[in-house]
């Protein structure tokens, strides 16, 4: 089974649109550690309750070692410095979602695999879990997820779907 470990924006990103279950769909289980949980959880809102229900395909982590939380400080929040160190440590992590553009380029930096909502979005449609992401991805920005015009023009030929 495959390790998959998801950040705090993804998350809220599928909750507002009621699409939590995208990720359970496409990637069975998936992991979040204890900063990305309450990051989430902080404000009473549709992804703090369906977070705070806790799933049980998704589970809560702790990282082993947090003096290792120095060295990413600089530019990632806590819940990214938390998915890196996680990812990392044995058993590693097969896949990151990540919407940031900083904690993508750290993880790939680190050689971690990665993907963002609209990665999970593609793939759902590859799998034919959706029939199209044009208006998922709509959804998303209409409720304050930033898409740049040039990235969901790429999502949408990936898609098969002419912007």
């Amino acid at each position: 089974m495959l390790r998959v470990i998801v950040n705090s924006t993804p998350l809220i990103a599928l909750c507002n649109i009621g699409r939590l279950d995208l990720l359970q769909k496409v990637y069975g289980r998936i992991v979040i550690p204890q900063a990305v949980f309450d990051e989430v959880t902080e404000k009473d809102d549709s992804a703090c309750r369906q977070i705070k229900q806790r799933p049980d395909w998704i589970e809560i982590e702790q990282i082993s070692d947090n003096s290792q939380k120095q060295m990413y400080r600089a530019k990632l929040h806590d819940g990214e410095v938390e998915v890196m160190i996680l990812a990392q440590e044995p058993p590693t992590a097969d896949l990151l979602i990540i919407d940031d553009n900083a904690a993508k380029k750290t993880a790939k930096f680190l050689g971690l695999h990665v993907t963002g909502t609209l990665g999970v979005l593609l793939k759902a449609k590859r799998m034919g879990l959706v029939e199209e992401i044009a208006p998922l991805i709509e959804d998303l920005c209409k409720n304050g997820f930033y898409v740049d015009e040039t990235v969901k023009a790429m999502a949408l030929k990936q898609a098969s779907e002419n912007p």
